[in-house]
């Protein structure tokens, strides 16, 4: 078997979420290669040759990577997987697999597995489906097994080794119909959301702007990073960039604290996976309080104000 991990990269070092799907690789074999397709990307790719598993780092430079167009690098990665004829292919589950994800799987006529949580064998994985209500088993049966790794199932890849070799590698021509236009990101001093070891959240039971201000603030306090569910976001009080659940991001953090979420499947599907789960709400049947380790039947808002007024 061979293995190829799509790397998650700024282009000057290895995002984590990629020492995690590099561990679900090594499920499959005993080392595996990693692709960084981007620009500029050789600070990266000395970064994952240094990884312990890594057998060796192929190098796509090219402008057209430069943020990582689905377009550009799904075509890389279907004519890195015909030139090394690996066997299986893994990215980084987020919003760059799922726009190039499908699309390198249709270059190369196979089928594409979201989101696993767990390796079996060489063929057979368990992913969630139904908002991660279900555990289910699923078979490939295809000659190529090309899926993306839920980060918060596996521990990344701990310790180093001599650098593997590196190889640069052709980069996919440009796509006709698409053009990177611009980005527009805010610099922030917090931990980023699906990294952090704390996370605060809010639901509807923040109910306005003053009382996600409140929370944010007692985040910044204990240096964690700020998660909201999508009724926030609906809302247009938090950013889109905060929301956890099924159509947002996936969390693991050591202590996840809920404030005003009542605990809906959708949202739940995101933080499940949580160490610690501290549950703020002043609704007695409120579902989180079902799967929470500790709970307080409170107003959320008061709450915070008297947490942070303690610290």
């Amino acid at each position: 078997m061979k293995v190829l991990v799509v790397a998650e990269h700024d282009n000057q070092s290895l995002k984590s979420v990629t020492l995690s799907a590099l561990a679900a690789a090594l499920k499959f074999a005993p080392e595996a290669d990693v692709l960084v397709a981007g620009c500029g990307c050789e600070a990266a790719a000395r970064a994952a040759a240094a990884v312990k598993g890594v057998h060796e780092v192929l190098v796509a430079d090219a402008p057209q990577l430069q943020n990582q167009l689905p377009e550009a690098l799904a075509a890389t990665v279907a004519a890195v997987q015909r030139e090394g004829e690996y066997t299986h292919v893994l990215f980084v589950a987020g919003s760059i697999a799922k726009a190039a994800m499908p699309r390198a799987a249709a270059l190369l006529d196979v089928q594409c597995i979201s989101e696993i949580a767990e390796v079996l064998d060489a063929g057979t994985v368990r992913r969630f489906i139904y908002a991660g209500s279900i555990l289910s088993t699923v078979k490939s049966s295809g000659q190529i097994l090309m899926a993306s790794v839920r980060p918060t199932a596996f521990e990344p890849v701990e310790g180093e080794q001599a650098p593997a070799a590196v190889r640069t590698v052709a980069a996919a021509a440009a796509p006709r119909a698409f053009e990177f236009v611009s980005v527009a990101a805010e610099k922030s001093d917090r931990p980023d959301l699906v990294t952090a070891k704390i996370v605060v959240s809010g639901g509807r039971g923040v109910i306005d702007d003053a009382g996600w201000q409140q929370l944010v603030q007692f985040a910044d306090q204990i240096g964690a990073a700020v998660g909201s569910t999508r009724a926030l976001v609906d809302a247009a009080i938090s950013p889109s960039d905060t929301q956890v659940g099924q159509t947002g991001k996936i969390v693991a953090p050591q202590l996840y604290f809920a404030f005003g979420i009542s605990g809906a499947i959708q949202h739940v599907a995101g933080m499940k996976d949580s160490k610690v789960i501290v549950a703020v709400n002043k609704d007695p049947e409120a579902p989180i309080f079902e799967m929470c380790d500790y709970y307080l039947e409170a107003d959320a808002v008061e709450t915070i104000k008297e947490l942070s007024a303690r610290l």
